[in-house]
């Protein structure tokens, strides 16, 4: 950095870059992912003077600040013609032809999927509230069309907040129980996606998406299985959620896609890690065979399922003397110390915790 500014959320950033960032309409904090309240451009004096300082003890020219990249005037034009472009798509969403709605809704999807500056421009003409108006269309090509053009433009943050906030999820569900496999698969990843705003967590959460979700974990293709258990993963972050994702009925198929086979390892375990922290959680994972397989996964999975497998036992051991001996019956100690000595610094954390928390107290109380 050579010009550190403070922008609203506290983070501090190069001011060319963030300037240019907040120039595409981009109205988040690149690291929290949170809204400015304000887009003003606070110099960053102590970082600054810690930079000087460190270029005069390492004999290093303090560089020149780097200049604001504006768009030329050829990229001017480019945006010019896109906005005529889209802006008829955008009215052809409101047509009485179905031929026509397919073809804008076509067209936007795949506008969509190629670039930011697309997405910013299909989002600024309008398009989304029509696009969320499509998701109850009679005409399965629309919907997923719709669904897979909100999915693409979802990646802008911005764009993630303007989609919630048009009423999306409720369309949303109804195409994860009426659509398509694609428009089901695609509608659960924009959920997924959604979901990364905290804020978006809550109102999913408590919309009813939860069953139609885990419908689709138990009983989707294999590709709307793996976006499912992304979205819950995602969901089962706030608290609140993890409740209904146990009564849904989620911990039965997450155990089953614990198998090897359906290539679903790593997602599954993560998922049920977070639901192990409940009661309800631990009791469904007990319930539903779901101690021998994540035996299973610490011994045989990858580094990553290694470590939520550990972090789930830790949670069933520590909250019930039943499930701890269950989980020493299935012969969890062998794979445990192996891990406590390759895996990864969270994997070894709990793995101590278990050994010397768990079987500590076990000890005192034998």
């Amino acid at each position: 950095m050579t010009d550190p500014v403070i922008v609203a959320s506290g983070q501090t950033y190069e001011r060319a870059f963030i300037k240019n960032w907040i120039e595409l309409g981009l109205t988040v904090c690149p690291k929290t992912r949170h809204t400015l309240a304000h887009t003003n451009l606070i110099p960053n004096y102590t970082v600054k003077a810690l930079i000087a300082n460190w270029c005069e003890l390492n004999n290093v020219k303090l560089p020149v600040p780097v200049k604001s990249v504006h768009p030329s005037t050829e990229t001017r034009a480019d945006l010019s013609g896109l906005e005529t472009q889209v802006k008829k798509l955008v009215e052809d969403l409101n047509s009485d032809s179905i031929d026509t709605q397919r073809e804008a809704t076509g067209q936007l999807r795949l506008l969509a999927k190629h670039n930011m500056d697309n997405r910013i421009v299909i989002s600024n003409c309008g398009a989304i509230t029509l696009l969320v108006n499509l998701l109850r269309s009679t005409d399965l090509k629309i919907q997923e069309n719709a669904v897979t053009a909100l999915l693409n433009l979802s990646i802008n943050d911005n764009n993630k907040t303007a989609i919630a906030n048009a009423e999306a999820i409720e369309p949303l569900i109804y195409v994860l129980e009426t659509g398509s496999h694609e428009a089901k698969e695609n509608s659960a990843a924009t959920l997924f996606s959604l979901s990364v705003i905290e804020e978006n967590k809550v109102r999913i959460g408590r919309s009813g998406a939860i069953g139609p979700l885990v419908d689709l974990l138990g009983n989707g293709t294999p590709r709307g299985k793996k976006d499912a258990a992304t979205a819950l993963f995602n969901l089962s972050i706030f608290h609140e959620n993890k409740a209904r994702i146990v009564a849904a009925g989620a911990v039965k198929h997450l155990v089953e896609l614990m198998d090897p086979a359906a290539g679903m390892v790593d997602k599954a375990v993560a998922v049920l890690a977070n639901l192990a922290t409940i009661p309800e959680g631990r009791n469904a994972i007990g319930q539903q065979g779901g101690i021998p397989v994540l035996v299973e996964v610490v011994e045989l999975g990858s580094a990553r399922g290694k470590e939520n497998a550990a972090a789930a036992l830790l949670q069933l051991c520590t909250n019930s003397n039943r499930f701890c001996n269950n989980v020493l019956q299935e012969g969890a100690v062998p794979p445990l110390v192996a891990l406590s000595q390759n895996g990864t610094p969270r994997a070894k954390e709990k793995v101590h915790i278990f050994f010397w928390g768990v079987l500590g107290l076990k000890a005192k109380i034998s």
